[in-house]
């Protein structure tokens, strides 16, 4: 699989190292058809060639697809503490999704929460703000 990888984004260390994997679920017309365990394969590649945090929280969003939210959630609290992720938006809004898909709606309502207050873009924060919002009416309604 690196080898794979390696051919289509060469030796550069740089964003270019997500073009297989980008191009894996692009194809699908739905979320459901997507091939997750071969995104989750090829961002084992990337990670070797390129590691970063970020793309250890994108391989933690492949591998809750495919192997359950449960499984993405281990992997994503363990980017938690990493300092180049404080304040990245998509970290708190990835942790909202697994919480959320294991039931855990007040603390995904917390997360959506800290995630739209570190977006700058104004389509992301209302949609994170609503994301907080429909959890915090699971909660009511649970």
């Amino acid at each position: 699989m690196a080898t794979d990888a390696r051919s289509i984004v060469g030796t550069s260390r740089h964003s270019s190292a997500n073009v297989p994997v980008s191009g894996s679920h692009t194809r699908p017309p739905t979320a459901e058809e997507t091939d997750w365990p071969r995104i989750v394969a090829l961002y084992d590649a990337v990670a070797q060639l390129a590691p970063s945090p970020v793309v250890e929280l994108n391989r933690a969003v492949a591998v809750g697809m495919a192997f359950g939210p449960a499984a993405g959630l281990d992997l994503v609290d363990a980017l938690v503490a990493e300092p180049s992720l404080q304040a990245y938006h998509l970290l708190p809004a990835v942790r909202g999704d697994l919480l959320r898909k294991l039931g855990r709606s007040e603390e995904a309502r917390a997360e959506f929460e800290r995630a739209a207050s570190l977006t700058e873009n104004v389509r992301e924060r209302e949609l994170l703000q609503k994301r907080a919002a429909e959890c915090a009416a699971e909660r009511i309604a649970g």
